[in-house]
């Protein structure tokens, strides 16, 4: 019982833990962070596993990538991971980029008019939509269109062996 409180695992599952929420919340904070520690885990493999050395910066890197759940591109990953270890090069923010997607452990995004964005390659099959104003990318999934794909390719003597769809968009103006 929380006396009235809510536990993080109520808030963030729809469920309730049977634990006191001092302890509730360590436990979430550590269910949270095994997203991010097994990230981190697969990257700094992957890296080793192509012969390149994990210095401190590239160390830091990993995390603030492992972190992301947005789109970064290398800028903005650079930037982050210099408020933690100043000095880190943009160069080897590049080159590490570089690194983990030859090893398929990140996705590199070409969105039109924009810098390559970055995501992790394991998430499960979904599309984007590039907001044209401001640059947010969002993620979504469709089973019509998805279906939709697969009826079309099929009309014309074709199965789907990938595919990828970004929509460009603009919020509507709001109407008073």
């Amino acid at each position: 019982m929380h006396l009235g409180m809510i536990c993080i695992c109520q808030a963030q599952l729809g469920t309730s833990c049977s634990y006191r929420l001092r302890k509730c919340a360590w436990l979430c904070k550590n269910w949270a962070m095994s997203k991010t520690e097994r990230r981190t885990k697969q990257l700094t493999t992957a890296l080793r596993e192509g012969g390149v050395r994990i210095t401190r910066q590239r160390a830091v890197l990993l995390d603030v990538l492992a972190m992301a759940d947005d789109h970064p591109d290398a800028v903005e990953l650079h930037r982050r991971a210099e408020q933690v270890v100043p000095g880190i090069s943009l160069s080897t923010v590049y080159r590490t980029l570089t690194a983990l997607e030859e090893r398929g452990v990140i996705l590199r995004h070409l969105f039109e008019g924009a810098p390559a964005r970055f995501e992790h390659a394991e998430a499960d099959h979904h599309d984007h939509m590039i907001d044209v104003d401001t640059g947010t990318v969002v993620e979504f999934t469709s089973e019509q269109i998805e279906k939709l794909q697969t009826e079309l390719a099929a009309q014309h003597g074709y199965d789907i062996v990938h595919h990828r769809m970004e929509l460009y968009v603009r919020k509507k103006p709001r109407t008073p």
